[in-house]
């Protein structure tokens, strides 16, 4: 195979010559003109934009197909879970670490669904270990292989269903039917459900892209997961007066001044309603806290805890841009005084990292979910009644960020500036706390009750 690094790209266009709508991709390889014609223009976006990020990770293309490595790959997977293997190349290098750990999980779910009644077929979870674990992470596929896993691989190779099985709706409904359950055979979570599908669905649209498969699959089967509950309880809610006992008794937590350490990290989840990767990536650049009055913090980035499995660098929180936001946003949040004072006085006990980081472990590390979820645990045993703490009532840190826009929500703030705060869309922010936003009914009747009687 003759391949080049010499790849120039062109905007797609539409195609002109043809009688029904279509929209040409154009590109050149080694000094070769090469083209592809879609009928949906997203479709040719796609392509284009797979070819672009093969470029960026430095692959060869084939002059002869012009096609990168990757996705010949692809093209000449013979079942799906060889064409699986390929798809995973192809997004791994681009893919945060938190879409490599739902990526995985959802086709380590699917692939082995896909599979012909083949003799010694292998426990579903050990099957589901073998992808998870060794075959599916590119940089695991090398590791040494328990027996069993090998065995394992080698029964899913020779059975996995050949790609073109997939245009049927029946092998289609037994991959979908297979994401709605978990190991146990009980019905996965709806959120569960929606994600894995997604990875399911984006699988097959590559298969389209690369005209393996004449259309998605998945549009065709009639198959609806159980509908997702998005809102959120609103007896998670804490109010004012009970926030502020339990960021007293945090500081009463842990030895050697562990709570007191974390107690503004929490306060930051509350009174600025930010999510606790933000929280834990805060540096002292991002903060103006000014003697009185209103502060302001400036996100830009945050640090998610995630798996070191799916981590190029093995770090345990990953440094990524903000949620839904492109990756050099930044989101300005307005601090109330009492905010801005519990800040300054953690600058001045416990001052900052060696990269400026508010909030820091003992010996200068990042603050992990588990410290700071343990803590919480301990403080409202301290700070709440037996009843509130046997009840779902701030039950995790988060809860704290769904009492800030909560409270925001029920003092009249208009949404689309508690949406923009909070980094929310408007819809979504009223769609999750529209279980939370108290005190509107008896308004409501009384505006009601006018109406009928004029």
């Amino acid at each position: 195979m003759n391949t080049s690094y010499d790849v120039k790209f062109w905007e797609i266009r539409r195609n002109k010559s043809s009688k029904a709508a279509s929209y040409e991709v154009r590109w050149k390889v080694g000094g070769r003109e090469k083209s592809k014609s879609y009928r949906a223009k997203a479709l040719g976006e796609n392509f284009l934009s797979d070819l672009r990020q093969a470029a960026k990770r430095g692959e060869a293309f084939d002059m002869e197909t012009g096609l990168p490595e990757s996705m010949i790959q692809a093209k000449e997977a013979q079942n799906w879970y060889a064409f699986v293997l390929a798809y995973i190349d192809m997004k791994w290098p681009h893919a945060a670490a938190k879409t490599r750990d739902a990526m995985t999980d959802a086709l380590a779910t699917v692939v082995p669904a896909l599979t012909r009644d083949l003799p010694g077929k292998p426990e579903v979870s050990v099957l589901r270990t073998a992808l998870r674990h060794y075959a599916l992470p590119p940089n695991a596929r090398d590791k040494a292989r328990p027996v069993e896993i090998s065995k394992a691989l080698r029964w899913l190779d020779k059975a996995s269903v050949p790609l073109t099985d997939l245009q049927e709706a029946k092998t289609v409904r037994a991959g979908l039917d297979a994401l709605a359950l978990l190991l146990n055979g009980k019905a996965a979570a709806s959120n569960t459900i929606r994600r894995k599908r997604a990875v399911f669905y984006n699988a097959l649209q590559y298969a389209v892209e690369l005209e393996e498969l004449p259309a998605n699959p998945v549009t065709k089967v009639r198959w609806k997961p159980v509908k997702v509950s998005e809102t959120v309880d609103p007896r998670v809610v804490v109010n004012p007066e009970q926030v502020r006992e339990l960021l007293t008794m945090v500081t009463y937590v842990g030895r050697r001044g562990r709570g007191r350490r974390l107690m503004a990290l929490f306060a930051c989840m509350y009174y600025a309603g930010i999510r606790p990767g933000e929280a834990v990536a805060l540096r002292k650049q991002d903060c103006r806290l000014p003697a009185t009055g209103w502060g302001r913090l400036s996100l830009d980035v945050s640090r998610p805890e995630v798996n070191t499995r799916w981590t190029d660098s093995g770090d345990g929180h990953e440094t990524r841009g903000l949620k839904h936001r492109a990756q050099e946003d930044t989101r300005p949040v307005p601090i109330p005084p009492v905010l801005v004072k519990i800040l300054r006085e953690h600058l001045d006990e416990f001052g900052t990292a060696k990269d400026g980081r508010l909030f820091q472990t003992e010996r200068g590390g990042v603050v992990g979910s588990t410290a700071y979820t343990e803590v919480w645990a301990a403080a409202r045993l301290l700070a709440l009644t037996p009843e509130q703490a046997a009840s779902p009532l701030a039950r995790r840190p988060y809860d704290l960020r769904h009492a800030a826009v909560s409270l925001w929500l029920n003092a009249g703030v208009p949404a689309p500036e508690i949406a923009r705060r909070a980094g929310h869309g408007v819809d979504v922010l009223l769609r999750v706390y529209a279980k939370c936003i108290d005190g509107q009914e008896e308004t409501v009747n009384r505006r009601i009750d006018d109406a009928l009687a004029a």
